[in-house]
């Protein structure tokens, strides 16, 4: 595999319908992947999925109905599983080795479900991002610092869960780990921080 050749970021979504938050976090995942000229796809989407028109509209994201296995029932050995459960840690190195990265659902749930461990018996190759739990832009972003930017995991400027103050009496501490923006503070999908604001009084798992 050439350094040079386009990487595909796939999403296993499986939910009938589209959160709030998981569409800000698609609308990331898709803005940042057309920048870096790559592909973004959402899999195994049930037939009723609605694409929100915002999405659509971005070149390098596709609705898939079918799943990952099917996909790629010939070349399983492309896809690289992020999987909590993995032996090895993500590597630069493994550019040379994957051209596909597959997130296994919602990894933003708060405590996490384990919706990889299905994907994980079918036979893809997996590789960690750590040990903290990530928002499903968060584990992408940092997926792609490490396979196209070459920056060892270890190395990524991190924020663990970050407090969010929206004004003098209210803030909300988040339970995910997030990368460090040039500001100092956690890169988060555009409208992130006014959707929790908004919502800053139902549970973050309501959100999705």
């Amino acid at each position: 595999m050439s350094k040079s050749s386009s990487k595909t970021y796939i999403v296993e979504h499986l939910d009938e319908e589209l959160g709030a938050w998981s569409e800000l976090e698609y609308l990331a995942i898709a803005r940042e992947t057309q920048e870096s000229r790559g592909s973004f796809l959402l899999s195994s989407l049930p037939p009723v999925f609605k694409v929100p028109e915002s999405l659509a509209k971005i070149p390098a994201f596709r609705a898939e109905t079918r799943g990952v296995e099917d996909l790629y029932a010939q070349d399983k050995s492309r896809v690289c599983l992020l999987d909590p459960a993995a032996s090895k840690d993500l590597s630069p190195e493994d550019g040379e080795i994957f051209d596909v990265f597959l997130f296994g659902g919602i990894l933003g749930d708060d405590p996490p479900r384990d919706r990889t461990s299905e994907l994980r018996k079918k036979g893809f190759e997996g590789r960690r991002l750590g040990s903290k739990q990530m928002t499903t832009d968060t584990a992408v972003r940092v997926t792609r610092m490490v396979i196209e930017e070459k920056i060892p995991l270890e190395r990524i400027p991190y924020l663990d869960f970050p407090e969010l103050n929206f004004d003098e009496h209210e803030s909300t501490q988040m339970p995910f780990r997030y990368v460090k923006g040039a500001d100092g503070k956690p890169i988060m999908p555009e409208g992130m921080v006014e959707l929790i604001k908004k919502d800053a009084d139902k549970a973050i798992d309501d959100l999705f």
